[in-house]
């Protein structure tokens, strides 16, 4: 007996087929299609990398700050047309036998003529002019040379012609160097070797990782063409907007940190669905719906933090903070569509070499970090006191951290910057270097010299100029040179006293507006504005991914937890970076933190620190789901992801860390920075205070109020 069967009923009783996501699609087409994926990024790069020579780039710094006083000071300048308004550079000059003779000033005073004329100059004084110009023991003096704008305004081939028409009288025992921020600028030289080091750091611990250079060169070369993009862009981009001309190297130490990292997750997960015995295919669209969603996720977390730092409103911070965003984006876009591509292109190399390996392989698959998990888990209380302790230790010393920015004397010393620095150094103080520029708008020629003479008698002061009048004689501008390094603590307090004792009667008593200004000045308004708004700065990028967290992982303590550890790791980082450089450990020379440090490692740490935090607790998440074993999730979740977690932190570590073998000083904190954090990241907070914290959290690291539940929307990280 037979019974007909209705197809519409049987159609009905079919489960309905899961829907591809848009990560499953594009790795499908990129797979399926790769060498034209191939090679429309090979054309985007060279298009990219062509026009960007053609154009060349326009990079500049802009710290200036609206309703500061080093701003009003240099706006005033400008508005009244004073030579002042430009920023100064000094030619040093050395003499053992003194400069005082007939024989050196002839010498010396047609050099300075020829100086006046070169472009960029707006007036040179000499130093026969001047007689506080000369030493006591008239062995060294400077003439001041007043730029026609900023430092950063001034094109570099003329502040190099400066230089050598300076430095072409020196000879017969006279020496001629060139100082200033200009001259340093002038000066500056390259990463080295710091690029290339971490990337060969990071191959080789890829290679160590997959055992075969074919699969290892994959996240690298990914990297490399989502950094050679994003240069090129911003390059571009430099002529329409304000960017810092320290951004390039900033974007290549994120863009392959970020890149190799992002590659890494992604390629991870593919070998493991290969190591399933799934075709080379199917894998790649597996990883690029699972890892690809936590690298998306990731990378639009770091875009968030970034752009925290628009908030600030500190101008070629705003620059950089959107190049680096830039990079981020362009290298998410590579992992998501170039990786899929080459995976087809070498998916058999790699899959037999990933059979090969599986098949020497005896040892169970994340077996030590199962016990690892095991044993913090017997003693959670233990592991998170010792861990925070140690993190708090380190962190302390970021409390009196010092912001300000290097000066000539942070310099290589073959460099004229230096050498001018320590010159003047020598001959009349180290406040030479960063001279203050105080302003007089109204009261005449008796109000400028009741200026300079209470400037000259304050304490701290080691000289002052005459007093300079502008064009239109209602301004005037007295130079005043500290008797401490623009770096001390106590050039920070006379700027304060200058500012709030000094000053304010006099402007009572002559009717005129008093200001102070100059680079040191301005690098005190810079520090002070950031340490000001960093508050609002925190509260944004804190805020906005922990409703990230809270909308993927629907918990009210996951994202709580998560920020309070990132801060702590922050915090640990900043307070190694004062260590080493403010308070000269290991030999670096001591000096202030550069100003936009803190803001910059917070804003690429806390969003780094999210690939970590997602990756690991997205597959405790879905152990909890799965078996709602609390403890066994988590020794699951690190089981899972502990290998690769290390591997990519370790990457990143050698990458930042490569960049401590950079000349720039800045560079140097920003690697270290950088470095210290994920390795804290990683192995204290991943390895030891998570597994801590979710044991004695157990089931409630799930709580969500009710009515909360029904408000979030459902965000799917990872789908198996």
């Amino acid at each position: 007996m037979t019974t007909d069967t209705d197809p519409t009923a049987e159609r009905a009783q079919r489960p309905p087929a899961r829907r591809t996501s848009v990560f499953e699609r594009l790795a499908a087409f990129s797979h399926q299609h790769r060498w034209r994926a191939l090679g429309l990024w090979v054309a985007v790069l060279i298009a990219v990398t062509a026009a960007s020579t053609a154009v060349g780039s326009d990079y500049h710094n802009d710290f200036s700050l609206p309703g500061t006083d080093s701003q009003a000071a240099r706006t005033t300048l400008q508005e009244h047309g004073s030579a002042q308004a430009g920023d100064t550079v000094q030619i040093v000059l050395k003499d053992s036998a003194g400069l005082r003779g007939a024989r050196v000033e002839e010498r010396v005073e047609p050099m300075l003529e020829n100086v006046a004329k070169l472009p960029g100059v707006a007036a040179v004084r000499s130093p026969y002019d001047d007689r506080a110009a000369f030493s006591k023991d008239g062995t060294v003096a400077y003439a001041t040379v007043t730029l026609e704008g900023k430092a950063e305004e001034v094109a570099k081939e003329d502040v190099v012609k400066l230089i050598d028409t300076a430095k072409s009288v020196a000879g017969d025992g006279l020496r001629a160097e060139v100082g200033g921020d200009a001259a340093r600028g002038a000066e500056e030289s390259g990463g080295g070797a710091a690029e290339g080091a971490g990337i060969l750091g990071a191959l080789v611990i890829l290679v160590f990782l997959f055992g075969s250079l074919v699969a290892a060169s994959l996240p690298v070369v990914a990297a490399l063409f989502a950094v050679g993009t994003s240069v090129g862009l911003i390059a571009m981009a430099s002529h329409l907007a304000n960017v810092a001309d320290f951004t390039p190297p900033v974007m290549m130490l994120v863009g392959l940190g970020v890149g190799i990292d992002y590659a890494l997750l992604i390629f991870s997960r593919y070998r493991g669905e290969l190591l399933k015995g799934v075709r080379a295919e199917e894998a790649t669209r597996t990883a690029l719906d699972a890892a690809g969603r936590t690298v998306f996720f990731a990378g639009c977390t770091v875009i968030i933090a970034l752009m925290g730092l628009v908030a600030l409103g500190l101008g070629s911070l705003q620059g950089v903070a959107l190049a680096v965003a830039l990079t981020v984006l362009v290298t998410m876009a590579a992992s998501l569509t170039l990786l899929p591509a080459l995976l087809g292109i070498l998916g058999r190399r790699i899959e037999r070499g990933v059979a090969r390996r599986a098949a020497k392989a005896k040892r169970v698959e994340g077996a030590g970090w199962r016990r690892w998990a095991t044993g913090v888990q017997r003693r959670p209380w233990a592991a998170l006191l010792v861990s925070l302790v140690a993190l708090g230790a380190l962190a302390a010393p970021a409390l009196d951290m010092r912001l300000g920015f290097a000066d000539a004397g942070n310099d290589a010393q073959a460099k004229t910057s230096r050498k001018a620095y320590d010159l003047l150094a020598e001959g009349f103080g180290p406040g030479f270097n960063g001279p203050l520029v105080v302003v007089a708008d109204g009261g005449g020629k008796e109000a400028a010299e009741r200026v300079r003479t209470a400037v000259e008698q304050t304490d701290g002061v080691a000289a002052v100029t005459p007093a300079l009048p502008a064009e239109e004689g209602s301004v005037s501008t007295v130079i005043a040179f500290p008797a401490s390094a623009p770096q001390d603590e106590a050039t920070s307090g006379l700027v304060d006293r200058l500012r709030s004792d000094v000053l304010p009667p006099l402007e009572r008593d002559t009717g005129a507006d008093l200001l102070v200004g100059g680079s040191t000045a301005a690098t005190e308004d810079f520090a002070a504005t950031v340490s000001d708004r960093m508050p609002l700065f925190v509260a944004i990028v804190v805020g906005l991914s922990a409703l990230l967290l809270l909308a993927v992982f629907r918990s009210v303590l996951i994202p709580v937890k998560a920020a309070l550890l990132n801060l702590i790791s922050i915090g640990a980082a900043l307070g190694v970076i004062t260590l080493v450089f403010q308070h000269g450990w290991f030999g670096v020379e001591p000096g202030p933190i550069e100003a936009f440090i803190p803001v910059m490692v917070f804003a690429i740490v806390f969003g780094l620190s999210m690939d970590y935090e997602v990756f690991l607790l997205s597959r405790i998440h879905e152990e909890w789901k799965r078996t709602e074993d609390a403890p066994g999730a988590v020794r699951e979740g690190l089981a899972a992801t502990g290998k690769v977690i290390t591997a990519a932190a370790a990457i990143m570590i050698v990458v930042f860390a490569a960049f401590m073998l950079s000349p720039d000083r800045m560079l140097q904190q920003f690697g270290l920075g950088l470095a210290v954090a994920i390795l804290l990241d990683a192995v204290v907070i991943r390895c030891l205070i998570v597994p801590a914290v979710m044991q004695l959290l157990g089931s409630r690291a799930w709580w969500l109020p009710g009515w909360l539940r029904g408000a979030l929307p459902r965000v799917e990280l990872e789908r198996q």
